[in-house]
């Protein structure tokens, strides 16, 4: 099981920009998919964007975010851009051998302990 450290979550008002970053110390991400999830307060926890061969983003996020990933540092960022209110939540990084494609969470078994993300209006 790969283990993940997130960072960069943190405060944010309406319209500005966070990068989060996904880690994995001692592993390399060549042979992974890595996505990124959220989870809102009462709400199941939703697919935000995905790296493999190809990228996958939710239509919530489709150019506001952008996922992207350095394997030279073997970490993975999700620049996020024009942040809204509804965007608070927990942000997951998660990362599978397994990838289906279209980012479904039952592909992932290793996840990071998240990042808390707060928009405010």
């Amino acid at each position: 099981e790969v283990q993940l450290v997130e960072s960069g979550g943190g405060l944010v008002q309406a319209g500005g920009s966070l990068r989060l970053s996904c880690a994995a110390p001692g592993f390399t991400f060549d042979d992974y998919a890595i996505g990124w999830f959220r989870q809102a307060p009462g709400k199941e926890r939703e697919g935000v964007s995905c790296i493999s061969s190809i990228t996958y983003y939710a239509d919530s996020v489709k150019g506001r975010f952008t996922i992207s990933s350095d394997n030279a540092k073997n970490t993975v960022y999700l620049q996020m851009n024009s942040l809204k209110p509804e965007d608070t939540a927990v942000y997951y990084c998660a990362a599978t051998l397994d990838y289906s494609g279209s980012c479904p969470r039952t592909d992932f078994g290793s996840w990071g302990q998240g990042t808390q993300v707060t928009v405010s209006s």
